[in-house]
Parts: C-alpha cells; sequence; structure tokens
C-alpha cells in the first residue's frame, strides 16, 4: 500500500461514505519481505476487543470472588454466560469437554465480540482473513495433536480407508479444514460489512435509523450463528478424534 493509501487510512472515506477496506494507518520504520509494514484498521480493532475481553474478564474475576448468595445484574451476566458456553462444550464433547472448555470459551468470546463490533463503529476483525485463517489453523493444530496423540500411526493409515485409491481425497479434506473454518467465517463477516457499506454509500440521505435492524441481523444474529458455527465445527473435529467415550 502506497502513500495515497496511507493518506486514505481511515475508518470512514473523505465523502462521508462508509470504507470496509482495510487501511494502513501508520507505516512501521522497516520491511518485512521487501515489503512495507503498517498498523492497519484490523490491529486497532483486534486491540480494542483484546482490551474489551481483558476488562470484562478483570471485573468478572473480581466480581465472582466476592460473589453475593442473591447476584446482582452483572453478577448475573457473568454467570449466564459461564452456563451457556459449560452446556455447549458438554454437550458437543462429552467427558472431553473440561479439557478444552478453556480454549473453546476464549474463541467464542474473541469470535462473538468481534463481530459485533460493527455495532460501535469498529470494522470487524474478522471481516480480515488474516484474523480468521490463524483462528482456523490454531483449531487445525490442536485436531491433529489429538489425532496423532490418540491415533499413531492410525493418523496416517486412515487416509487410505476405505480404499487406498481414495488418499488424495481424505488427504485433501484434512488439510482444508483450517481454510474451511476461516473463510466461512470470514466471508459472513465480510458481506455483511460490505451490504452495509453499500447501504450507507447508496441510500446516504434515507439511511437514517432503520439501517440499525440491519446491522442487528448482519452484526448481532449472523455475527452470533457465525460464532456457534465456528466453535461447534471446532469441536466436532476434535471429537472425531478422541477415543469414544466408553
Amino acid at each position: 500500500m502506497g502513500s495515497s493509501g496511507v493518506l486514505q487510512g481511515q475508518l470512514l472515506a473523505a465523502d462521508n461514505e462508509v470504507d470496509f477496506m482495510v487501511h494502513g494507518l501508520y507505516k512501521l520504520p522497516f520491511q518485512f519481505l521487501g515489503q512495507d509494514v503498517y498498523i492497519t484498521t484490523t490491529h486497532i480493532s483486534v486491540l480494542i476487543v483484546m482490551l474489551v475481553i481483558l476488562v470484562f474478564a478483570v471485573a468478572a474475576n473480581r466480581k465472582i470472588r466476592h460473589a453475593e448468595e442473591r447476584p446482582g445484574g452483572f453478577q448475573n451476566i457473568v454467570e449466564l454466560i459461564v452456563e451457556m458456553l459449560d452446556k455447549m462444550v458438554y454437550s458437543s464433547m462429552g467427558k472431553y469437554a473440561k479439557k478444552y472448555l478453556n480454549y473453546i470459551g476464549t474463541l467464542f468470546i474473541f469470535i462473538f465480540i468481534s463481530n459485533i463490533s460493527g455495532l460501535f463503529g469498529l470494522r470487524p476483525p474478522t471481516a480480515d482473513y488474516g484474523v480468521t485463517l490463524p483462528l482456523g489453523v490454531m483449531s487445525f493444530l490442536i485436531i491433529q495433536y489429538n489425532n496423532i496423540r490418540h491415533n499413531k500411526f492410525g493418523a496416517v493409515t486412515d487416509l487410505f480407508k476405505p480404499i487406498p485409491l481414495l488418499f488424495p481425497i481424505n488427504l485433501i479434506g484434512e488439510i482444508a479444514v483450517p481454510f474451511s473454518l476461516s473463510l466461512r467465517l470470514f466471508g459472513n463477516v465480510l458481506s455483511g460489512t460490505v451490504m452495509m457499506s453499500l447501504i450507507y454509500s447508496l441510500l446516504s440521505k434515507f439511511a437514517i435509523g432503520w439501517p440499525g435492524f440491519l446491522h442487528i441481523y448482519f452484526d448481532l444474529f449472523s455475527g452470533a450463528i457465525q460464532t456457534y458455527v465456528f466453535c461447534m465445527l471446532t469441536m466436532v473435529f476434535v471429537t472425531q478424534k478422541l477415543p469414544e467415550e466408553s
């Protein structure tokens, strides 16, 4: 991205049209593989999301340490979130849930907050494939770690089942997991971002009030669904590589 991209690196374009592109906000004084490196709108959005989660986690921890017998509003919210995540993970992973509860819970909260950040004027970090791909890769590494740990040589021999002829298809199926997870999340969040941008750009004179209902759908409703799908698929793929419950 050149100097013109830096000058345009802002969440709102100069002509008041909503800009859904990733822009460089600050050029770092070094290069990587011959390319300029920038602090982008995605970095800022991720930082804000992480700070929100950190502040909430610290406040929740203090509240739970001094929990009241008759919980108030904030304590109720914390307990509701914990119970919801526990139920989701235990219903999908059974006896293995305790081991993966922290990872799935953190994944769920980060993706959900990122998806709904558009409600607060941010460009959702998950509308950047540079964010969703690492999430998919992390889940893929956990899946394959369990596959190798529990199945040993079966992790390789299973690729030749039911017949050796299917080895290429089975291999592609395994390698495609991080891409299918990341592209599904990225595509759905980006499509919502683009749709809202087009609405504000083409209907700017009439976009008063009613686009808020579309934000509720694209950011909140669709964001919650995509968060659930990503986490649910991760749990399904991980559980498939674990020994069956006796």
